[in-house]
């Protein structure tokens, strides 16, 4: 009865993800993919059927067309019956695509949340170009320049635009500062802003450290040494890679990473297509952490680079994988430049992991069904229970050391950790899914508390400080104000998931991701095992 019930209270919520899921993962996964890193300017073949027809309706069609537009709308067309990955990309977008990948852009380094209605500066980027120009956390911003941000049905990426721009541009922001009786104005110089890839780096315990990726940029590499680097120096003994969510990059940053834990000549992975012959990438023998104990965590949206990292490392033998099967994705994109500043990222080949499977799961029955995938696993209990998961003994593969490994989709876990449902109540769904009132509450309390928090150091005087506060109570009582009724069976069922994302997102707010992840991975089921794992002593 109570799996009905609970089934009943996430079901809709996992629905509803599976259909925004459906429309955007082709962008999520897709357009930070660039498997090798490469870029050709593409022209098209003279002569060809297509072009013949486009230059029929420009210059003969009885009326004026916009053949531009025409050509836009027809390559979407093209290509939607190839392979879920292979993606046009407007030139329109391409400048916010080069960010993603390259790691920085141009803007005025605050991190902000549209709070009832009014931009809000959660945090500002130390050294920025923001910080020099005096702005603080808490600000709120009411006019960019010209434009008036305060109580506008303006979306984040409308306010992105606004305040980003050309390194060495200015910027005119008018802000509402607590404690001030007029609006401040302040004239910010755009500056190179960084994209962090790694979330956090820290010491989970005294010999165990702990870094979450997010993705596999061009900067990335050097973050991953800079956090072993300081991880080594505080104790380090062994390492948990956190890669779940992780959607994939620029795959020789991931290859370079995977470099440093591999032995020398260990195959990483090699690619094969049709017009592409095979071509394997092997360990140096360079990599600083060899015989460093490892432990790679991975879910259902881990995919690409995050899915060749688990399985170099799974195949090889070389640490534990902990978690859920990844997404799989294992084709290779080019990017081809066009001559408009669009682009196409075209497949051109498979990828695969040292046993010489393929990770990439079936595509054969429409790009629906494909990103859906994730929601047919949930109805089949594959988050939940390990045998529910079917695999084609067609498909099986053996690592350097005899273990038994499949293709067919994803990387399969050494360790399975089934989701943690455990505190799920439909007042959790109401208070973080539908409405967001949880994280708006601890906007409100930073609002009354944030001069008393300004000299808190780490996580654990946040902690401390967060002690003497009924922060679940009073969150219910903020969303009771905003429309949301208190549950106190809910509440009891639901209130240690509660306390650790209010006393997390307060984190976030002082202290950034390294407040932030430190706190919400407190009672994290799959953390907990790859600690434990890692306590045995054993590696495979």
């Amino acid at each position: 009865m109570y799996n009905n019930k609970l089934r009943a209270i996430i079901l809709p919520v996992i629905i509803a993800l599976a259909v925004i899921l459906g429309m955007v993962l082709n962008t999520f996964f897709d357009r930070r993919e660039v498997v090798m890193g490469k870029q050709e300017l593409f022209t098209p073949v003279q002569g060809s059927k297509l072009d013949m027809i486009l230059n029929m309706i420009n210059y003969s069609y009885v009326d004026s067309v916009d053949i531009r537009e025409i050509e836009e709308n027809a390559i979407p067309q093209i290509i939607q019956d190839l392979d879920p990955h292979t993606v046009y990309i407007p030139a329109k977008d391409m400048q916010r695509v080069n960010e993603e990948m390259v790691g920085n852009f141009g803007g005025v380094g605050v991190q902000f949340y549209k709070y009832l209605d009014t931009v809000t500066v959660v945090k500002v980027v130390p050294g920025g170009p923001a910080e020099d120009a005096g702005l603080k956390d808490g600000d709120r911003i009411i006019k960019v320049n010209d434009s008036v941000v305060a109580g506008k049905n303006m979306d984040t990426d409308q306010i992105m635009k606004l305040m980003r721009g050309e390194i060495g541009t200015k910027v005119d922001l008018t802000l509402v500062r607590h404690g001030e009786k007029q609006p401040l104005l302040k004239k910010v110089t755009r500056g190179s802003i960084p994209i962090k890839s790694i979330d956090v780096a820290y010491m989970k315990d005294d010999t165990t450290g702990f870094i979450k990726v997010k993705t596999f940029g061009m900067n990335t590499y050097d973050e991953f040494m800079a956090a072993l680097a300081k991880l080594q120096s505080q104790g380090m003994r062994r390492l948990i890679v956190d890669l779940r969510d992780n959607e994939g990059g620029i795959l020789p940053i991931a290859i370079r990473m995977i470099n440093e834990f591999l032995p020398e000549n260990k195959l990483i992975l090699y690619t094969q297509g049709k017009a592409s012959p095979r071509m394997d990438y092997h360990s140096n023998g360079k990599g600083k952490y060899q015989q460093l104990p490892l432990t790679v965590l991975i879910n259902d949206f881990s995919a690409s680079a995050s899915e060749i990292f688990a399985g170099a490392i799974q195949d090889n033998d070389r640490g534990n994988i902990i978690g859920r099967r990844s997404f799989g994705k294992g084709l290779v994109q080019e990017q081809r430049l066009l001559p408009d500043g669009s682009a196409l990222r075209l497949t051109v080949a498979r990828y695969y992991i040292p046993s010489g499977r393929s990770i990439q799961k079936p595509y054969d029955q429409g790009k629906e069904k494909y990103y859906t995938d994730i929601y047919q696993r949930l109805l089949h209990g594959e988050f939940s229970q390990k045998d529910s998961i079917r695999f084609d003994e067609n498909l099986k593969y053996e690592t350097a050391g005899g273990r038994t490994v499949y293709g067919g989709g994803g990387v399969m876990p050494d360790v399975f950790v089934p989701e943690d449902t455990v505190g799920f109540s439909e007042y959790l769904v109401n208070v973080t899914r539908k409405t967001a009132f949880l994280y708006e509450y601890t906007f409100d309390f930073m609002d009354r508390h944030r001069a008393e928090m300004q000299n808190i150091q780490d996580y654990k005087q946040l902690l401390k400080y967060l002690q003497k506060f009924d922060l679940v109570n009073e969150m219910a009582d903020y969303a009771a104000r905003r429309g949301v009724k208190r549950d106190e069976k809910g509440l009891r069922t639901s209130r240690k998931i509660l306390e650790t994302s209010i006393k997390s997102f307060i984190g976030r707010h002082v202290l950034d991701d390294d407040g932030f992840y430190p706190i919400y991975y407190l009672d994290d089921k799959t953390v907990k095992v790859a600690i434990e794992e890692q306590g045995k002593g054993v590696q495979l």
